[in-house]
């Protein structure tokens, strides 16, 4: 009984936080809805082939495997954020298949319906993506990943080719 009531309160107090780690054992600070670890990995985007075909709000990011870049929606459109069209993905693996409607997952205040795979909820807390020195300490990098390169302060994506680069400008 004593170990129901202790599992009990650890799944209550997770749903009460809505913070979540992964890799490390907890987020970095109050403003933080995911953290990621420091373990030379980037963070997959989901593959769509189609933009038109998803739901998508402001912020959503994807990588487009019709044209091997990395995109977020903004406002009037999509945004690249690869630049290069050089990349590649092998997509045998997902051809053929469907998303379950109701696969998804929501870090925050849930609404109704979140329209998303992962959806951080949160209007006051931020992702803090995996941060790497180098994004040749990742061995195996995959189309659509991302990571914050510590060195050089910036965010890099990669198509399944070559690393984008981007760095904030004051």
């Amino acid at each position: 009984m004593k170990k129901l009531i202790i599992l009990s309160g650890i799944l209550m107090s997770g749903m009460l936080f809505s913070q979540v780690a992964i890799g490390k054992n907890a987020v970095s600070s109050d403003a933080v809805s995911l953290d990621f670890g420091n373990e030379n990995r980037g963070l997959l985007l989901p593959w769509v082939d189609n933009t038109a075909a998803v739901n998508a709000v402001d912020g959503t990011m994807i990588y487009d495997t019709s044209d091997h870049k990395v995109k977020v929606k903004y406002a009037a459109g999509w945004v690249d954020l690869s630049v290069d069209n050089t990349g590649a993905a092998d997509t045998t693996i997902q051809d053929g298949k469907s998303d379950l409607a109701d696969a998804k997952v929501s870090i925050g205040t849930p609404t109704a319906s979140p329209d998303g795979i992962l959806v951080l909820e949160d209007d006051n807390k931020a992702m803090v993506l995996p941060k790497v020195s180098s994004v040749n300490d990742i061995v195996s990098p995959s189309p659509g990943m991302m990571v914050f390169v510590t060195s050089g302060n910036l965010l890099a994506v990669f198509n399944g080719t070559v690393w984008t680069f981007w760095q904030a400008v004051d």
